[in-house]
């Protein structure tokens, strides 16, 4: 009665008249309570649930791996798995699923993994040295085709691994066994091997071949697997390799936009959907004046401001259409378009940046999907416009689907199918935002913390922490 009353002696004051303003006053309240970030929280929610049900409902259920993509399945990706983990978390965060039946789910994937077959053939394994071949077969898990043994998407799974080691604390059988399956494999992963004797880690490893000669340098995602490594206390890389790597950053203004910029999107976004970067800095940061979270902010809209600018002149391109990062696209195809010819691709790391530029009018929600938490006003209101514009040839049963491109043809392409890696950090980041639920579990992680600083960083929340690790 007395905020009432207040509100009430303000109206008067202002000679509005009462019940006018009474009518305004419950009408803001209300619109309020339904908007999240200027976009109705229906659509949040609906956005949440439907992103998470991908993860829950398309899984091979022989390995408990998630599909790479649905409905064109081929194979399921160990990243995705990553990205899987955590969703399964937000579920019973958010009442979907029982902590039972979640806590199930995470048991059998981690069991599989831990039991699965590892070994330097080149048939019949899913793994080596603790790492994971990129995509896996149906049904046995074993490696598909002659794909890598892969680095960085062996860091996202173990990242998911260890957001559960750190998430299940309760003491029933389930979750013990849970901690104990993410310790194991966490520990068994020969990071240090992977180094293959130089200063910085090899993208990969064939057994026909050995190691990929590409080396993780630059900005990238690759922040979480240097992270992870640097933690391990079996097979821990050299404590230098944090400064080695950033001495390799490319620094530029974009766009307006000042930051350490890599062009794909999702870069600046994978590392940071597990990992709270505000107020923590290393050495190369506190000399620029500012964290990796806001550096990702910077990258966000300078993506945004390049699409808005649109030099390319493809069609539908606004403040509300946006978003360039790797995603399907239409065609590997060269067509000319109002007199202009234009390489089309299929999948690709689209991308723009001082040092940087593929685009072929591609749009994918995941781009402004993955950046929810640096701008929530422009990403949330980008996906919404994009949900209202373009209904269900984009958004359906598991919300997004993966892109589109309104330039290849009259009416415009639109993918048909959802990649898992793209979900992921859709609903991984849209729960850090509400809730900073994946974010605050890492940081009970000891070996994440250990990484951090390992490579240096100090600052916010990483110096409250009193454990000794």
């Amino acid at each position: 009665m007395k905020d009432y009353n207040r509100n009430r002696f303000q109206f008067l004051k202002y000679s509005i008249v009462f019940t006018v303003s009474l009518f305004y006053s419950i009408d803001t309240h209300v619109n309020a309570q339904q908007s999240f970030y200027g976009v109705p929280s229906e659509f949040k929610d609906e956005l949440k649930l439907r992103t998470f049900n991908y993860f829950w409902e398309i899984v091979d259920e022989p390995t408990w791996q998630t599909d790479d993509r649905y409905p064109g399945r081929n194979f399921t990706s160990i990243a995705a798995t990553g990205f899987a983990i955590p969703s399964y978390i937000i579920g019973i965060h958010n009442g979907y699923v029982s902590r039972e039946d979640g806590a199930e789910r995470v048991r059998n994937t981690l069991k599989w993994l831990w039991n699965s077959p590892q070994g330097s053939e080149s048939v019949g394994n899913t793994g080596y040295k603790g790492f994971f071949y990129h995509f896996l077969n149906y049904g046995t898990g074993t490696r598909y085709r002659q794909v890598e043994l892969s680095t960085v998407d062996t860091g996202l799974l173990m990242a998911g691994i260890l957001t559960a080691q750190s998430y299940f604390d309760a003491p029933d059988h389930t979750e013990e066994q849970i901690r104990a399956l993410a310790d194991s494999l966490y520990l068994r992963v020969d990071w240090n091997w992977a180094m293959d004797g130089k200063e910085t880690m090899s993208m990969g490893w064939h057994p026909e071949y050995g190691f990929i000669e590409a080396q993780w340098t630059g900005y990238n995602e690759a922040m979480i697997l240097l992270i992870l490594a640097m933690g391990s206390p079996t097979h821990p890389i050299p404590d230098d390799s944090w400064k080695v790597w950033t001495e390799t950053y490319t620094w530029a203004d974009f766009y307006g936009y000042e930051h350490v910029n890599f062009g794909p999107l999702f870069g600046h976004q994978y590392s940071q959907m597990f990992i709270d970067f505000r107020e923590i800095l290393d050495e190369y940061m506190t000399e620029k004046g500012f964290d990796y979270f806001e550096n990702s902010r910077r990258a966000t809209l300078s993506n945004r401001a390049y699409c808005i600018a649109n030099p390319g002149g493809f069609v539908g391109y606004g403040e509300n259409i946006w978003g360039l990062t790797a995603s399907d696209g239409p065609a590997n195809i060269n067509k000319e378009i109002n007199g202009k010819p234009i390489q089309f691709r299929t999948y690709t790391a689209r991308g723009a940046a001082r040092d940087y530029l593929n685009d072929d009018g591609t749009i994918a929600p995941t781009a402004a999907g993955g950046s929810i938490p640096f701008a929530p006003q422009e990403t949330l209101g980008a996906l919404y416009a994009m949900k209202n514009q373009f209904g269900d040839d984009l958004y359906t049963k598991y919300g997004f689907l993966d892109a589109f491109n309104l330039t290849f043809e009259k009416d415009g392409w639109f993918n048909r199918d959802y990649i898992g890696i793209d979900q992921g950090p859709i609903l991984i980041q849209l729960e850090n935002l509400e809730s900073e639920l994946i974010w605050n579990t890492m940081k009970k992680n000891k070996y994440v913390v250990q990484g951090l600083k390992k490579a240096g960083f100090t600052g916010g929340w990483l110096d409250e922490i009193t454990q000794d690790y």
